[in-house]
């Protein structure tokens, strides 16, 4: 009899236990990457021997929406909005790449590895802790979003501008562009050896992307 009852009184907690957590996630929606979705991401600098760029295909992570987010540009209004995500991207991913996108040398992915010390810190993160829609524009949300940055172990608080668009249904694109210096992360430019340290990396640089993500 007293199995029955724990039995049954277990049960009971297990469903409260749902009941609330369905609850709290009532009215938000998921949103996950997708391999081959369209998104990518664009590193870009200088040297005093020529200008360089890299490129990753690969941005995971997801974000959940909540009430009050648009489902499209024609309902959205300034303000901050109910969102929570965290993207990731990850380290090996990241390859030289030329001015036409063919892939450019093995031996600067080398360093740009050590440089951004993959083997302890695999993935660039971006963490989210506020999003707001400023305005809208030919069907483009134009969107802050503040949140936290680690890069080679160092974390930073930054504010990202992002362009925010509805490709098509159950699919949002988050677009944007910043400027940043290696430094800022504790990361040396490079002066490569291989060159006799003839080669003298400019510290800063632009890091755009296109991020697509696909309603769960």
């Amino acid at each position: 009899m007293r199995t029955t009852r724990g039995f049954i009184a277990g049960g009971l907690a297990l469903l409260l236990a749902s009941a609330v957590v369905t609850q709290a996630a009532e009215g938000w929606t998921e949103f996950r990457a997708r391999p081959g979705a369209g998104s990518k991401a664009l590193i870009e600098g200088s040297s005093n021997i020529h200008d360089w760029r890299v490129q990753g295909l690969i941005i995971g992570g997801g974000v959940e929406v909540g009430p009050n987010f648009p489902a499209d540009a024609a309902s959205a209004k300034p303000g901050k909005l109910d969102a929570k995500s965290t993207v990731r991207i990850p380290v090996r991913s990241l390859k030289s790449i030329k001015e036409d996108g063919s892939p450019y040398n093995a031996a600067m992915d080398d360093i740009m590895y050590g440089k951004l010390k993959m083997e302890e810190q695999k993935d660039i993160e971006f963490t989210l802790s506020t999003l707001t829609l400023k305005e809208v524009k030919d069907k483009t949300c134009l969107l802050d979003a503040e949140g936290e940055l680690k890069v080679a172990g160092v974390t930073k608080k930054i504010t990202l501008p992002m362009e925010m668009t509805f490709p098509e249904a159950n699919r949002l694109k988050f677009s944007g562009q910043v400027d940043a210096k290696m430094t800022d992360f504790g990361i040396e430019p490079p002066a490569p050896a291989i060159a006799g340290g003839l080669i003298k990396t400019e510290d800063a640089i632009k890091f755009s992307f296109d991020w697509v993500v696909v309603k769960r």
